[in-house]
């Protein structure tokens, strides 16, 4: 008796050996999608990054020219926005120059990002690398200061190893502070990197591991990213030169720690009429993308929930759009205010217009039909409810588009991005 239980245990679990395989199968993007929103949603701290961490971060782009450099450091701090134009970038690579300027009229991306449309090698880079596109803008918004002191400082070992110095693509300055700024204790030169052409920009490719010389901090060892098909002559090469003409409207000021506007070339590529210099992040570019950083997440959190519930709105009218199509229905609570452009106010009042019983129907509180009792004691027909279309995006989903930007920390060749200490140490 004992052999024969044993058995029919031993052919149940060879049985549900393949069930457990096909519910594992079914199970695992699930799981996936809940790690991805986990991360998403983790609860940000005012942990700052440490020197190693933030060189990490700005060591593929130090050696860029500085309109370059505070175009990609600006764009960073949106990357689902990001996404959007490399992959717009990607199937129409052959729209240029005014053609160029014309079309991003119509994005309703940051002028951050529809600047960088016209170095769809930059683009491609950050979307390629999507985790580091977000942890470099955030370290942007909540370290500025560090990031660009970061960068002079790579800057100083390139051109120290003799790998960062004036060539027929770009000129390298070493600037003295003005007067003012050296006397109140700032940097006293900055050295700066300028396209020969300020309408034609070659993008500088290279090893940040050779480029900068034994690097310092070996826990966190920087990417290296090559366009498809590139080969390297030297150790800092260019890839071919794009005309930018006035898209290009960053500059970096090493004096204050922050980048500016050149607001000349931001009117002519925009058509805006803007006076101010001083760049601010909009939140409502980054369509409910989380902040990992506590005090970046109290200054922006609210607009940016507020822009992930407008996208939501978005979302939820085209889905409803699909499924009622393009009929002038006052049944349909969108068609009221795409007619009217008046919104729930008018759905409220156009509500009661509507009949919920047909005549003949009979009255659950009285034995009559209704059509059949005076016109006092009818009730007044309810608001009608209608019914969710299947597959109708929930509000508990709302954060989709940003999940669709599914940022992981993952390691940059070796140590990765950690959020932990990590000091000055050297090879």
């Amino acid at each position: 008796m004992k052999r024969k239980t044993t058995n029919t245990l031993s052919r149940l679990a060879l049985c549900a050996v393949p069930l457990i395989l096909i519910c594992s199968v079914a199970v695992a993007p699930v799981r996936a999608q809940d790690a991805v929103t986990a991360e998403q949603t983790q609860t940000p701290t005012d942990q700052q990054l440490s020197e190693g961490q933030i060189e990490q971060l700005v060591a593929p782009i130090a050696l860029y020219p500085d309109p370059l450099l505070s175009q990609v450091l600006m764009a960073s701090t949106y990357p689902l926005e990001v996404i959007e134009a490399a992959r717009w970038s990607q199937a129409n690579s052959t729209v240029k120059g005014e053609a160029l300027q014309d079309a991003m009229q119509s994005q309703s991306w940051d002028p951050s990002v529809k600047a960088l449309a016209a170095v769809p090698q930059t683009l491609q880079m950050m979307s390629d690398k999507l985790d580091w596109t977000q942890q470099l803008g955030d370290a942007f918004l909540a370290q500025q200061q560090q990031v660009l002191a970061a960068v002079q400082t790579l800057r100083a070992q390139a051109q120290a190893k003799g790998n960062l110095q004036s060539t027929p693509q770009q000129t390298v300055t070493l600037a003295p502070a003005p007067a003012g700024v050296a006397a109140s204790g700032g940097i006293a030169q900055a050295i700066t990197i300028q396209p020969v052409n300020p309408d034609v920009y070659y993008v500088p490719v290279y090893n940040p591991a050779v480029a900068y010389g034994p690097w310092d901090y070996p826990s966190y060892p920087p990417f290296y990213w090559s366009p498809p098909g590139f080969v390297a002559s030297n150790v800092v090469s260019f890839a071919a030169g794009v005309a930018v003409g006035s898209a290009i409207w960053g500059q970096c000021d090493w004096w204050h720690n922050n980048v500016i506007i050149n607001v000349n070339n931001f009117n002519a590529f925009n058509h805006i009429n803007l006076t101010n210099n001083t760049w601010n992040h909009n939140p409502e570019h980054r369509h409910g993308v989380p902040y990992h950083n506590a005090s970046l997440a109290a200054r922006f959190g609210g607009a940016n929930d507020a822009a992930a519930r407008e996208a939501f709105r978005d979302r939820a009218a085209a889905q409803r759009g699909d499924v009622f199509g393009d009929r002038a229905d006052t049944q349909h609570p969108d068609a009221v205010h795409r007619m009217t452009g008046e919104g729930d106010d008018a759905a409220r009042r156009i509500a009661p217009a509507q009949q919920d019983r047909r005549e003949g129907d009979i009255d659950r509180r009285a034995d009559r039909p209704v059509a059949d009792r005076p016109m006092a004691d009818r009730p007044m027909p309810e608001r009608q409810e209608f019914a969710r279309p299947r597959g109708f995006a929930r509000p508990q989903v709302m954060r989709s588009r940003a999940q669709a930007f599914r940022p992981q920390r993952r390691a940059f060749g070796g140590g990765g991005v950690h959020f932990g200490g990590g000091g000055r140490r050297r090879l």
